[in-house]
Protein backbone atom coordinates (compact mmCIF):
# COMPACT_ATOMS: atom_id res chain seq x y z
CA UNK A 1 0.00 0.00 0.00
CA UNK A 2 1.55 3.10 -1.24
CA UNK A 3 2.55 5.42 1.94
CA UNK A 4 0.08 8.60 2.35
CA UNK A 5 1.15 12.06 3.15
CA UNK A 6 -0.25 13.30 6.25
CA UNK A 7 -1.07 17.00 6.55
CA UNK A 8 0.62 19.16 8.74
CA UNK A 9 3.22 16.40 9.47
CA UNK A 10 7.00 15.65 8.46
CA UNK A 11 7.39 11.64 8.34
CA UNK A 12 4.50 9.78 6.31
CA UNK A 13 4.71 7.12 8.27
CA UNK A 14 5.55 5.55 12.66
CA UNK A 15 8.30 3.07 11.14
CA UNK A 16 9.88 1.30 14.11
CA UNK A 17 12.96 2.41 15.91
CA UNK A 18 15.92 0.68 15.85
CA UNK A 19 15.85 -0.29 19.60
CA UNK A 20 11.82 -1.35 19.24
CA UNK A 21 10.96 -5.29 20.55
CA UNK A 22 8.14 -5.15 17.46
CA UNK A 23 9.74 -7.72 14.49
CA UNK A 24 12.56 -6.21 12.59
CA UNK A 25 11.07 -6.64 9.35
CA UNK A 26 9.07 -3.06 8.27
CA UNK A 27 5.41 -3.65 7.12
CA UNK A 28 4.51 -0.72 5.05
CA UNK A 29 0.53 -1.56 5.43
CA UNK A 30 1.14 -1.42 8.87
CA UNK A 31 3.05 2.18 9.27
CA UNK A 32 0.76 3.57 6.36
CA UNK A 33 -2.45 2.54 9.02
CA UNK A 34 -0.35 3.83 11.98
CA UNK A 35 -0.11 6.95 10.33
CA UNK A 36 -3.15 7.47 9.60
CA UNK A 37 -4.21 7.22 13.01
CA UNK A 38 -1.75 9.40 14.49
CA UNK A 39 -2.78 11.05 17.29
CA UNK A 40 -2.62 14.99 17.73
CA UNK A 41 0.38 16.31 19.66
CA UNK A 42 0.86 15.12 23.62
CA UNK A 43 2.80 16.67 25.57
CA UNK A 44 4.64 14.95 28.45
CA UNK A 45 7.04 16.04 31.32
CA UNK A 46 10.19 14.79 31.55
CA UNK A 47 12.82 14.74 34.75
CA UNK A 48 16.54 15.42 34.14
CA UNK A 49 19.23 14.22 35.87
CA UNK A 50 21.40 16.83 34.08
CA UNK A 51 20.47 19.05 31.76
CA UNK A 52 23.87 19.90 30.07
CA UNK A 53 25.65 17.74 27.02
CA UNK A 54 29.11 17.70 26.14
CA UNK A 55 30.48 16.78 22.81
CA UNK A 56 34.10 16.51 21.29
CA UNK A 57 33.25 17.03 18.04
CA UNK A 58 35.68 19.31 15.80
CA UNK A 59 32.85 20.00 13.18
CA UNK A 60 30.73 22.30 15.81
CA UNK A 61 31.75 25.70 17.40
CA UNK A 62 30.75 24.55 20.73
CA UNK A 63 31.65 21.72 23.37
CA UNK A 64 28.52 21.53 25.47
CA UNK A 65 24.92 22.04 24.77
CA UNK A 66 21.24 21.92 26.70
CA UNK A 67 17.77 20.78 24.70
CA UNK A 68 14.64 21.76 26.84
CA UNK A 69 12.87 19.42 24.70
CA UNK A 70 13.51 15.83 23.57
CA UNK A 71 11.41 15.54 19.88
CA UNK A 72 10.21 18.38 17.82
CA UNK A 73 6.76 19.31 16.63
CA UNK A 74 8.41 21.34 13.50
CA UNK A 75 8.03 17.99 11.94
CA UNK A 76 11.69 18.86 9.29
CA UNK A 77 11.72 15.74 7.41
CA UNK A 78 15.26 15.75 7.67
CA UNK A 79 16.45 16.20 11.95
CA UNK A 80 19.30 13.82 12.58
CA UNK A 81 18.01 13.86 16.30
CA UNK A 82 14.44 11.97 14.91
CA UNK A 83 16.69 8.66 16.22
CA UNK A 84 17.01 9.94 19.69
CA UNK A 85 13.55 8.91 20.14
CA UNK A 86 14.37 4.97 19.45
CA UNK A 87 15.60 4.89 22.90
CA UNK A 88 12.22 5.80 24.31
CA UNK A 89 11.05 2.84 22.51
CA UNK A 90 8.54 5.58 20.14
CA UNK A 91 9.10 5.65 16.36
CA UNK A 92 11.22 8.30 15.17
CA UNK A 93 8.65 8.91 12.39
CA UNK A 94 5.67 10.68 13.45
CA UNK A 95 5.79 9.85 17.10
CA UNK A 96 9.34 12.29 16.94
CA UNK A 97 6.65 15.09 15.93
CA UNK A 98 3.91 14.45 17.92
CA UNK A 99 4.94 12.89 21.26
CA UNK A 100 6.69 16.07 22.71
CA UNK A 101 8.24 15.82 26.03
CA UNK A 102 9.68 18.91 27.28
CA UNK A 103 12.14 19.39 30.81
CA UNK A 104 10.46 21.31 33.46
CA UNK A 105 13.12 20.85 35.67
CA UNK A 106 15.79 22.30 33.47
CA UNK A 107 16.69 25.76 34.88
CA UNK A 108 16.98 24.43 38.28
CA UNK A 109 19.09 21.31 37.06
CA UNK A 110 21.41 24.06 35.50
CA UNK A 111 21.82 25.91 38.26
CA UNK A 112 22.68 22.87 40.70
CA UNK A 113 25.02 22.11 37.49
CA UNK A 114 26.83 25.74 37.59
CA UNK A 115 26.87 24.92 41.57
CA UNK A 116 29.62 22.18 41.11
CA UNK A 117 33.04 23.02 42.30
CA UNK A 118 35.48 23.01 39.66
CA UNK A 119 32.73 24.37 36.97
CA UNK A 120 34.50 26.16 34.07
CA UNK A 121 32.26 28.76 32.23
CA UNK A 122 32.25 28.22 28.07
CA UNK A 123 29.29 29.36 26.08
CA UNK A 124 26.49 26.89 26.23
CA UNK A 125 24.45 26.18 23.42
CA UNK A 126 20.68 25.87 23.48
CA UNK A 127 18.97 23.78 20.65
CA UNK A 128 21.15 21.97 18.84
CA UNK A 129 19.40 18.79 18.52
CA UNK A 130 15.27 19.84 18.98
CA UNK A 131 14.15 23.41 18.44
CA UNK A 132 14.01 25.15 22.06
CA UNK A 133 11.39 27.69 20.33
CA UNK A 134 8.91 24.80 18.68
CA UNK A 135 5.12 25.53 19.49
CA UNK A 136 5.35 23.40 22.97
CA UNK A 137 7.64 26.64 24.58
CA UNK A 138 4.45 29.08 24.47
CA UNK A 139 3.17 27.20 27.12
CA UNK A 140 6.26 25.63 29.00
CA UNK A 141 8.52 28.33 28.58
CA UNK A 142 11.66 26.20 29.88
CA UNK A 143 14.01 27.84 27.15
CA UNK A 144 12.58 31.41 28.61
CA UNK A 145 13.33 30.32 32.03
CA UNK A 146 16.53 29.01 31.53
CA UNK A 147 17.54 32.50 29.82
CA UNK A 148 16.30 34.09 32.60
CA UNK A 149 18.94 32.05 34.76
CA UNK A 150 21.71 32.81 32.25
CA UNK A 151 20.82 36.84 32.27
CA UNK A 152 21.18 35.91 36.13
CA UNK A 153 24.30 35.26 36.22
CA UNK A 154 25.89 36.48 33.80
CA UNK A 155 26.69 32.96 31.53
CA UNK A 156 26.94 33.78 27.95
CA UNK A 157 24.65 31.42 25.82
CA UNK A 158 23.65 30.72 22.05
CA UNK A 159 20.73 29.64 20.54
CA UNK A 160 20.09 27.93 17.32
CA UNK A 161 15.93 27.92 16.15
CA UNK A 162 13.72 28.09 13.36
CA UNK A 163 11.15 29.68 15.64
CA UNK A 164 9.87 32.73 15.42
CA UNK A 165 8.54 32.68 18.73
CA UNK A 166 12.41 33.78 19.85
CA UNK A 167 10.97 37.69 19.78
CA UNK A 168 8.94 37.11 22.55
CA UNK A 169 12.44 37.09 24.47
CA UNK A 170 14.12 40.26 22.76
CA UNK A 171 13.69 41.90 26.23
CA UNK A 172 16.24 38.88 27.98
CA UNK A 173 18.12 38.45 24.76
CA UNK A 174 18.61 42.34 24.38
CA UNK A 175 20.05 42.62 28.07
CA UNK A 176 22.53 39.75 27.22
CA UNK A 177 23.62 40.86 23.87
CA UNK A 178 24.70 44.42 25.38
CA UNK A 179 26.94 42.53 27.70
CA UNK A 180 28.46 40.13 25.16
CA UNK A 181 26.86 37.21 26.56
CA UNK A 182 24.42 36.24 23.69
CA UNK A 183 24.15 34.97 20.03
CA UNK A 184 21.31 33.62 17.76
CA UNK A 185 21.49 31.46 14.35
CA UNK A 186 18.49 31.00 12.52
CA UNK A 187 18.00 28.20 10.50
CA UNK A 188 16.81 28.89 6.98
CA UNK A 189 17.53 25.93 4.28
CA UNK A 190 14.60 27.33 1.62
CA UNK A 191 12.40 30.25 0.72
CA UNK A 192 10.15 27.91 -1.70
CA UNK A 193 7.25 27.96 0.03
CA UNK A 194 5.60 24.53 -1.11
CA UNK A 195 8.89 22.33 -0.39
CA UNK A 196 9.00 24.39 3.24
CA UNK A 197 5.46 23.22 3.44
CA UNK A 198 6.06 19.55 3.34
CA UNK A 199 9.88 19.77 4.67
CA UNK A 200 9.35 21.83 7.46
CA UNK A 201 5.37 21.47 7.67
CA UNK A 202 5.31 23.17 11.51
CA UNK A 203 8.27 25.48 11.01
CA UNK A 204 6.87 29.49 10.33
CA UNK A 205 7.54 31.01 6.92
CA UNK A 206 11.03 31.85 5.41
CA UNK A 207 9.33 35.53 5.54
CA UNK A 208 8.40 35.10 9.06
CA UNK A 209 12.35 33.75 9.97
CA UNK A 210 14.20 36.77 7.89
CA UNK A 211 11.39 39.55 9.89
CA UNK A 212 12.68 37.84 13.13
CA UNK A 213 16.27 38.21 11.88
CA UNK A 214 15.95 42.15 11.33
CA UNK A 215 14.21 41.85 14.78
CA UNK A 216 17.31 40.63 16.30
CA UNK A 217 19.41 42.67 14.79
CA UNK A 218 17.47 45.67 15.36
CA UNK A 219 18.57 45.52 18.95
CA UNK A 220 22.45 44.30 18.15
CA UNK A 221 21.93 41.19 19.10
CA UNK A 222 24.67 39.08 16.77
CA UNK A 223 22.55 36.68 14.32
CA UNK A 224 23.75 34.24 12.14
CA UNK A 225 21.89 32.25 9.36
CA UNK A 226 22.04 28.68 8.97
CA UNK A 227 21.12 26.95 6.21
CA UNK A 228 20.83 23.81 7.10
CA UNK A 229 20.35 21.23 4.94
CA UNK A 230 21.60 21.58 1.61
CA UNK A 231 19.82 18.72 -0.07
CA UNK A 232 21.04 17.88 -3.98
CA UNK A 233 18.49 18.60 -6.44
CA UNK A 234 15.82 20.10 -3.68
CA UNK A 235 17.49 23.32 -2.10
CA UNK A 236 21.14 23.11 -3.57
CA UNK A 237 19.55 26.21 -6.11
CA UNK A 238 19.03 29.11 -3.12
CA UNK A 239 22.21 29.03 -1.32
CA UNK A 240 22.67 32.92 -3.22
CA UNK A 241 19.35 33.74 -2.72
CA UNK A 242 19.31 32.53 0.87
CA UNK A 243 22.07 34.64 1.94
CA UNK A 244 21.57 37.53 0.27
CA UNK A 245 17.89 37.92 1.97
CA UNK A 246 19.23 36.80 5.72
CA UNK A 247 22.14 39.37 4.87
CA UNK A 248 19.25 41.93 4.12
CA UNK A 249 17.71 41.11 7.30
CA UNK A 250 20.91 41.70 9.76
CA UNK A 251 22.68 38.25 9.80
CA UNK A 252 26.20 38.96 9.98
CA UNK A 253 27.52 35.54 9.50
CA UNK A 254 26.60 32.07 7.53
CA UNK A 255 27.06 28.45 7.65
CA UNK A 256 25.52 25.44 6.03
CA UNK A 257 25.03 21.85 6.65
CA UNK A 258 24.90 19.26 3.94
CA UNK A 259 22.08 16.47 4.46
CA UNK A 260 22.54 14.27 7.30
CA UNK A 261 20.76 10.62 7.45
CA UNK A 262 22.04 8.91 10.63
CA UNK A 263 20.24 5.61 11.37
CA UNK A 264 16.81 5.88 10.84
CA UNK A 265 16.67 9.22 9.19
CA UNK A 266 17.79 7.72 6.27
CA UNK A 267 14.52 5.38 5.63
CA UNK A 268 11.68 8.05 6.95
CA UNK A 269 13.83 10.50 4.56
CA UNK A 270 13.94 8.53 1.79
CA UNK A 271 9.91 7.44 2.38
CA UNK A 272 9.39 11.15 2.06
CA UNK A 273 11.39 11.61 -1.11
CA UNK A 274 9.25 9.05 -2.67
CA UNK A 275 6.41 10.48 -1.55
CA UNK A 276 6.71 14.01 -2.17
CA UNK A 277 9.38 14.01 -5.25
CA UNK A 278 8.82 10.55 -7.38
CA UNK A 279 10.20 11.72 -10.01
CA UNK A 280 13.87 13.16 -8.95
CA UNK A 281 14.49 10.45 -5.75
CA UNK A 282 16.92 8.59 -7.93
CA UNK A 283 18.69 11.75 -8.34
CA UNK A 284 18.69 13.09 -5.03
CA UNK A 285 20.60 10.03 -3.71
CA UNK A 286 22.78 9.85 -5.93
CA UNK A 287 24.14 13.02 -5.75
CA UNK A 288 24.16 12.32 -1.34
CA UNK A 289 25.98 9.23 -2.09
CA UNK A 290 28.28 11.15 -4.85
CA UNK A 291 29.04 13.26 -1.97
CA UNK A 292 29.23 10.57 1.09
CA UNK A 293 32.00 8.35 -0.48
CA UNK A 294 29.08 5.91 -2.36
CA UNK A 295 26.79 5.82 0.97
CA UNK A 296 23.56 7.31 2.14
CA UNK A 297 25.33 8.68 5.01
CA UNK A 298 29.16 9.51 5.72
CA UNK A 299 29.19 9.84 9.64
CA UNK A 300 33.26 10.64 10.00
CA UNK A 301 34.29 14.36 11.65
CA UNK A 302 35.18 16.57 9.17
CA UNK A 303 32.94 15.32 6.32
CA UNK A 304 29.50 14.85 8.09
CA UNK A 305 28.68 18.47 7.77
CA UNK A 306 30.04 19.49 4.45
CA UNK A 307 30.50 16.12 2.33
CA UNK A 308 33.20 15.54 0.53
CA UNK A 309 34.00 14.74 -3.51
CA UNK A 310 33.31 17.48 -6.30
CA UNK A 311 29.84 18.39 -5.95
CA UNK A 312 30.15 18.55 -2.38
CA UNK A 313 33.09 20.87 -3.06
CA UNK A 314 31.20 23.13 -5.69
CA UNK A 315 28.97 23.64 -2.87
CA UNK A 316 31.53 24.65 -0.52
CA UNK A 317 33.03 27.02 -3.10
CA UNK A 318 29.68 28.29 -4.09
CA UNK A 319 28.77 28.88 -0.40
CA UNK A 320 32.14 31.04 0.43
CA UNK A 321 31.68 32.71 -2.57
CA UNK A 322 28.01 33.83 -1.84
CA UNK A 323 29.57 35.17 1.97
CA UNK A 324 32.25 37.12 -0.13
CA UNK A 325 29.62 38.88 -2.18
CA UNK A 326 26.87 39.83 0.63
CA UNK A 327 29.47 40.66 3.68
CA UNK A 328 28.78 37.37 5.61
CA UNK A 329 31.54 35.91 7.72
CA UNK A 330 31.77 32.14 6.86
CA UNK A 331 31.49 30.55 10.77
CA UNK A 332 29.10 31.24 13.87
CA UNK A 333 30.02 34.14 16.30
CA UNK A 334 30.32 32.18 19.77
CA UNK A 335 33.66 32.96 20.25
CA UNK A 336 32.83 36.88 20.37
CA UNK A 337 30.96 35.54 24.07
CA UNK A 338 32.27 37.18 26.94
CA UNK A 339 32.70 34.54 30.07
CA UNK A 340 34.90 36.07 32.13
CA UNK A 341 31.39 38.05 34.24
CA UNK A 342 29.58 34.34 34.84
CA UNK A 343 28.88 34.48 38.50
CA UNK A 344 28.07 31.16 40.04
CA UNK A 345 24.91 30.64 41.95
CA UNK A 346 25.27 30.86 45.76
CA UNK A 347 28.61 33.33 45.74
CA UNK A 348 25.72 35.73 46.68
CA UNK A 349 25.39 34.09 49.83
CA UNK A 350 28.67 33.20 50.63
CA UNK A 351 29.50 36.72 50.02
CA UNK A 352 27.40 37.34 53.27
CA UNK A 353 29.83 35.64 55.61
Amino acid sequence: MPLRHRKGRGAVSDRDGRFTARPVEFDAEEAYERALRAPDTELRAMRSRRIISSNSSPDVPFDRSINPYQSCEHGCIYCYARPSHSYLDLSPGLDFETRIFYKPDAAARLAEEWEKPGYECEPITIGANTDPYQPAERTTRVTRELLELFLEHSHPVSIITKGTLITRDLDLLGDLARRKLCSVAISLPTMKRDLKRIMEPRVPSAEARLRAMEQLAAVDIPVSVLLAPVIPALNDDEIERVLEAAANAGAGDAAYIFLRLPHEVKDIFKEWLHTHFPDRAARVMSLVRDASGGQDYDNRFGIRQTGRGPYADLLGKRFRAACRRFGLVPGRREAGLDCSQFDPPGQQQLGLF
